[in-house]
Parts: structure tokens; C-alpha cells; sequence
């Protein structure tokens, strides 16, 4: 009796998955408000050079004429013939007003950097941490380096929290994460300067990836075979749905702190109902720890109403049936074990594209992408919705409902055609939507956006294919180790999508092909992977090994089956159309064909 039949046994998906599920969606919902969060509390309103001399007029000066004609006195025009956001005059420029080759004269009249500091127009956002430390002009870069700080405390965090949550368990890790992510985020909320601030994110940054990989693996590990694709799709609903949540909370929250508190503050509830949280039978059985996996699938077993399948899980049953897993719990695994076979290194290489690609994005696509993979292409589009030329708010709407008919299109193809279909697919599709714009003129901003959001919509189906897809491959005594590489891959992916915008400078398309490209070599490599429908989950490195043979020879008679079906019809055509014997070279007699030769 394997695993997957004792779950069976306490119930299958029954009343305790259900919950566990629900449980699970709601620190989920909330990653993609933290992910997006810096859309809106690092938003770049209008902005000018204050004028200490008149500190009335707003920075979008429409209130009135007189504001107007100052403004244009004190500060100079650029080519578009608006007000420059980082340079004044040295000195008024009233004379200038009543000439007519007034930009030629702002530019010969001396200008210097805005010593006073910035007026900024708060029409859409109160207040933002640009607007709180000046993160523009020169300082213009540190916004994005708060978002890079940010990727690298997840980078960070997939590493640590993917290696202790297979040597601690899923729950501890979880329960830890949360209670991190409410203190950090909170403290965010209330940083007294941008250095405070940038570390209160990272560390945010680093529960982020703890919270994604254990409620994954919580969910994968308590869940029926035939079941988990449907998981996983109701799991990633809730990622899109923290989408509107965070459009909602920031329309409705313009100042950043309170906005930075809001979404922090409700991990303290998820630390607080954690403790329910049930741990992985799976992560007990294969440290070796029996007792407590008996006395966690006997809780299962009255949860879901079998009481009595659960009082026949004894300790002998249990050392019977899981030989295996209690042998692998003598051993260490380690970060190494990921490549220790031939078919470990195959799966991690293959994932390595896969996640890097799949977490880029294709708003990239439209700002000259920044992603790598499904990462490398997935953050890129989702970064930078300013650039869109929209309401913040409503491409935020947007780009979250996109995910909607994505994912279901998504779980219809993993139920039917299987993983790795769809995920060579969805990156494929994703890699052409991209190259697609190099053939769009940016005058066509329509078209280019319906190009970038079709982009999207396939890498959030390869994200959340890649998501099952990478538990179904790991065995469980190294999952979270596999989990954790590959969410590291995909930071790295993160990290490197902006510095592909500078190749721009040698060709404004190079961009756009890098980030096209990508999606495609990665979806080739996802060609590579076994399939995982309907394939019990694995438990031990023996178990990942075995069933790449038993499936590599299944396609191998698979294969065989079509020549032999090729080779009859080909006989019985011979046989109808040609009145000659056929020869031993060409094909061997059967019995049939030798009676019609006889006769």
C-alpha cells in the first residue's frame, strides 16, 4: 500500500482538503498584493522643482493663470514644452514670458537642480515613498533598487526556507513565515528613512517565499492524485484575485504607510489559525517520524468522517506499507541531491528555464519586457503599470482578469493533455506574444497592450502549471529543496530582466527579442520533462527514478505500437495492390499473408 492509497483510505478529498484548502488561499491572496505592492506605494505622481519664493501653486499649475506664468518664469521647458521635473532657473525669468523664441532662451539662461526639494501633485496618490524621500531625478534609480532589494530578500528566502522547511516541516516554516511577514511588513509601514525601510522589505521579501512554498507543498501532500490539478487551479485563483484585493485597497488607501499596513497586518491572523494547520503526513513519514504521521492521518480520517479507517493505521500498517520512506529517513539530503542521479539533474536543468522564464513577464513586453522566463518575462509586465498610459487601477483590474480565463484554459489542458503540454505551451504562446510587438508600431498602443496582456495571461498559466508541475516532479525528502531552487531561479530571472533593457541602446528591438526568445527556449526545455498525469506522487529519489523508466518504456512501446500498426497497413496494402511475393528484405511473412500467398 503506497501513500496515495492510505490517503485514499482516510478519506481522499474530503471535508479536512477542503478546509486545509480554503485555510491556505488566504495567505496566498495576499503575495500578490506584497509582489505588486510598489506599483502604487512607489508610484511617480507629477512632479517640479519647489519654488521657495511661492510655495502655493501645484505641481500641475492649472489652477490659475498667474500660477502658470510663474511657474514658466522660475522654471524651464523642455522639448515637449512642459515643465522640466528636475531643473529651475537661477533666477526668475519674467522678460522670457513675452518672448516669442522663449525655448531657445530657456535653454541659454543658467538652470540649476532643485536645491528646495520637489512639489509633487497628489491628485492619485497622497503620498507614495517617492514622494516621502524624493526618489526622483538623480535619486530616481533607488525606487527601483527598493524593488530589487525586495526580489533579492525572496531570492534569499527561497533558498533558506525551501532547505529548513524539508528538515523542520512545512508547518513551522508556514506558521514562522507569517508571523514575519506581519512584524516586517508592519514595520515597513512605519520606517523613519528609506535605509529602514529597504530592510523591512527584504525581510518581507524573504516570507514571501516561505508562505508560497509551504502552502504549495501543504496542499500538494494532502491531496488525492486525481485531485491536485484542481488544487493547484483553486491555489492560483487566489493569487488572482489578490490582484483586485490590492486595486481595491489602493484606490480606495492613497497614502502609502496605511496602504504598506493593510496588507501586512492580516498575516497576524494567518500566524494566529496556522497552529490548525495540519503537517505534511508525507514530510513525518519520510523523516522517520511514524507516530506522528499515524496520529495526523487518524486526525484526517475523523475530519473527513472515517474514524474507523483511521483506528486501522497502526504503527505495523504504517512500517509495512511505507518501507521505503521510513529507509530514506536515515539519510541526509542535501541542496546536492537535486543533481545526485541522472534523472534528478535532467528535471533541475529543465526547471532551471522553466522558472527563470516563467516568472519574467510580458509587461515586459510592453516597457521592453523585464523577466526571465516565466519569471524573467512575468515581473517585467507586472512591474511598471505607469507605462501603460491608463489608469493604474484599472490595468491592475485588467492584468488580474486576464488571469481568470488563463488559468482555466490552463487546468482544462493539465486535466486532459497533461503538464508538460501546457507548460510548453503557455511559454511558447507567451515568447511569440512578445516578438509579436516588435512588429507593432508604438502608435498602435491598443494592439500593443491586447499583444502584452495575451503575454501575460499564458505566463500566469505557466506559473501556475509550474507551481504543481515542480512538486508533482520532486520527491517529497527534497521538494521544498527542489521548490526553493527553483523560486530562486526565477528571482535570478527577476534580477537580470532589467538589465536586458539596456541592450536597447545598441537596438530599441534586441529587448523585445531577448525576452521573446526566452519564453520559447524554455518552453522547449519544458519538452524534455516526464509527464506527471496521473502519476502518483514521489516520495524518495528510488521512486522519481523508477517511474522515469517505467514511463520511458511506456513511450518506448508506445512507439513500437504505431510502427507495428504502420507495418500491417502497409502489408495490407501490398497485398491488394501488388500481385508480387513480398520478399524476406522487404518484410516478413505472417501467417495471414502467407495463407493469401498459398492461395
Amino acid at each position: 500500500m503506497t501513500f496515495a492509497k492510505l490517503l485514499d483510505q482516510v478519506g481522499g478529498m474530503g471535508r479536512f482538503q477542503v478546509i486545509n484548502v480554503i485555510l491556505l488561499i488566504f495567505p496566498i491572496l495576499l503575495l500578490a498584493c506584497h509582489n505588486l505592492l510598489q506599483n502604487f506605494t512607489a508610484a511617480v505622481p507629477d512632479h517640479r522643482c519647489r519654488d521657495p519664493t511661492n510655495d502655493t501653486c501645484k505641481a500641475n499649475a492649472t489652477e490659475s493663470l498667474e500660477c502658470k506664468d510663474f511657474l514658466r518664469a522660475s522654471i524651464s521647458m523642455d522639448s515637449n514644452w512642459t515643465l522640466q521635473k528636475c531643473h529651475r532657473f537661477m533666477t526668475t525669468q519674467w522678460p522670457s514670458l513675452n518672448s516669442s523664441a522663449m525655448g531657445h532662451q530657456d535653454r541659454e539662461k543658467g538652470t540649476e537642480a532643485c536645491l528646495d526639494g520637489w512639489v509633487y501633485d497628489t491628485t492619485v496618490f497622497t503620498s507614495t515613498i517617492v514622494t516621502e524621500w524624493d526618489l526622483v531625478c538623480d535619486s530616481r534609480t533607488l525606487k527601483q533598487m527598493a524593488q530589487s532589494i525586495y526580489m533579492a530578500g525572496v531570492l534569499v528566502g527561497a533558498i533558506v526556507f525551501g532547505g529548513l522547511s524539508d528538515k523542520f516541516g512545512r508547518k513551522a516554516l508556514l506558521i514562522w513565515s507569517c508571523l514575519q511577514m506581519a512584524v516586517s511588513g508592519s514595520c515597513a509601514a512605519f520606517a523613519p528613512s528609506f535605509t529602514a525601510y529597504c530592510i523591512f522589505r527584504f525581510l518581507s521579501g524573504m516570507a514571501v517565499s516561505g508562505v508560497g512554498l509551504n502552502c504549495v507543498s501543504l496542499s500538494i501532500e494532502w491531496t488525492p492524485m486525481q485531485s491536485r490539478a484542481t488544487v493547484s487551479t483553486v491555489t492560483g485563483y487566489g493569487y488572482s484575485i489578490g490582484q483586485f484585493v490590492l486595486a481595491g485597497v489602493a484606490f480606495t488607501i492613497r497614502d502609502w504607510r496605511w496602504l504598506q499596513l493593510a496588507v501586512s497586518f492580516p498575516y497576524l491572523v494567518f500566524f494566529l489559525y496556522g497552529w490548525w494547520f495540519t503537517e505534511s503526513a508525507r514530510w513525518y513519514a519520510t523523516s522517520g517520524k511514524l507516530e506522528q504521521a499515524q496520529r495526523e492521518l487518524q486526525k484526517v480520517a475523523r475530519i473527513n468522517g472515517q474514524r474507523e479507517q483511521g483506528e486501522k493505521l497502526s504503527l505495523e500498517v504504517l512500517t509495512a506499507n511505507l518501507q521505503k520512506e521510513v529507509a530514506s529517513a536515515k539519510s541526509r539530503f542535501t541542496a546536492a541531491d537535486l543533481v545526485r542521479t541522472p534523472v534528478l539533474r535532467r528535471l533541475t536543468c529543465c526547471l532551471c528555464f522553466v522558472w527563470e522564464i516563467s516568472k519574467a513577464s510580458p509587461e515586459s513586453a510592453e516597457k521592453e519586457e523585464k523577466g526571465f522566463s516565466t519569471s524573467f518575462a512575468y515581473y517585467g509586465l507586472a512591474m511598471d503599470l505607469q507605462n501603460f498610459g491608463v489608469s493604474i487601477y484599472l490595468i491592475q483590474v485588467i492584468f488580474g482578469a486576464v488571469d481568470i480565463p488563463a488559468k482555466l484554459i490552463a487546468f482544462l489542458v493539465i486535466c486532459y493533455f497533461g503538464r508538460r503540454i501546457t507548460q510548453a505551451l503557455a511559454l511558447i504562446l507567451a515568447g511569440f506574444s512578445i516578438v509579436a510587438n516588435i512588429f507593432v508600431s508604438q502608435d498602435m498602443q491598443i494592439l500593443r497592450t491586447i499583444f502584452a496582456v495575451l503575454g501575460k495571461g499564458c505566463l500566469a498559466a505557466s506559473f501556475n502549471c509550474v507551481f504543481l508541475y515542480t512538486g508533482e516532479l520532486y520527491p517529497t525528502v527534497i521538494r521544498q529543496t527542489g521548490m526553493g531552487f527553483g523560486n530562486t531561479m526565477a528571482r535570478i530571472g527577476g534580477i537580470v530582466a532589467p538589465l536586458v533593457r539596456m541592450t536597447s541602446e545598441y537596438s530599441p528591438s534586441l529587448p523585445l527579442v531577448i525576452y521573446g526568445a526566452a519564453p520559447i527556449v524554455s518552453g522547449i526545455a519544458a519538452c524534455f520533462l516526464p509527464e506527471t498525469l496521473n502519476v502518483p506522487l514521489p516520495d524518495t529519489i528510488e521512486d522519481v527514478e523508477s517511474q522515469y523508466l517505467k514511463q520511458h518504456k511506456a513511450d518506448e512501446n508506445s512507439k513500437d505500437k504505431v510502427f507495428s500498426i504502420q507495418d500491417g497497413v502497409f502489408l495490407d496494402m501490398r497485398m491488394f495492390t501488388d500481385s508480387r511475393p513480398i520478399r524476406s528484405t522487404e518484410k516478413r511473412d505472417t501467417p495471414a499473408v502467407a495463407e493469401v500467398q498459398k492461395s
